[in-house]
């Protein structure tokens, strides 16, 4: 897909069965995934290839998940790093966030909020698979939450555009994506400014 980025991450977890499932899981979400069982080759794996992400484990025979962590922020203070965990206390929250975790997860993890949590992780640096895709979202979700506030059909839109009811709701639903021009005519139509469209990104 045009646009299209693909996001990798970097699972780390001694035990094998472990980082497979993380694999698993992540790839079929549509990331693209590299796993480690030996924590003392994650700084140098992440010297030699990019990353978005790490998940990583806390409890490991060799180097403990901090251990691990404050290697990875010596060398890289931005990387988004979710700690997974199997004894979540608030001893571990706090030493997770005092070495800069972006989030954590309690092991074994239900996939279904394990992918939430990647997924508000990213959002939160500005990293998305698709940032076309984002920007028509949020272009369609302004046009049709101004629409509404305004109590404006979309017959009602396209009589104050000039644009086809089909063109406008193929807009709002982000099927489509609105030339420069259409964005001026919805726009003024819905009496903003044509920044205001892109005031969420």
């Amino acid at each position: 897909m045009r646009g299209a980025q693909t996001i990798r991450v970097l699972v780390v977890d001694d035990e094998q069965d472990n980082a497979d499932f993380f694999r698993a899981l992540l790839t079929k979400a549509g990331y693209s995934v590299s796993t480690l069982t030996d924590p003392t080759r994650v700084v140098p794996t992440l010297k030699e290839e990019e990353f978005q992400l790490v998940v990583l484990d806390m409890m490991m025979p060799k180097m403990s998940g901090s251990e691990v962590l404050e290697q990875i922020r010596t060398f890289d203070d931005d990387i988004a790093v979710v700690v997974a965990t199997g004894f979540p206390t608030v001893e571990t929250a706090v030493a997770s966030l005092k070495a800069s975790a972006s989030d954590y997860v309690k092991k074994p993890v239900e996939p279904a909020a394990f992918l939430d949590t990647v997924r508000r992780t990213l959002d939160k640096k500005g990293i998305t698979r698709d940032p076309e895709a984002e920007l028509h979202r949020t272009i369609g979700r302004f046009i049709r939450e101004g629409r509404t506030r305004q109590n404006l059909t979309l017959k009602q839109l396209a009589r104050r555009t000039g644009l086809s009811v089909s063109l406008l709701s193929q807009i709002e639903r982000a099927e489509s994506s609105a030339s420069i021009s259409s964005l001026y005519r919805i726009a003024s139509a819905l009496k903003v400014r044509m920044s205001e469209l892109f005031a969420d990104l």
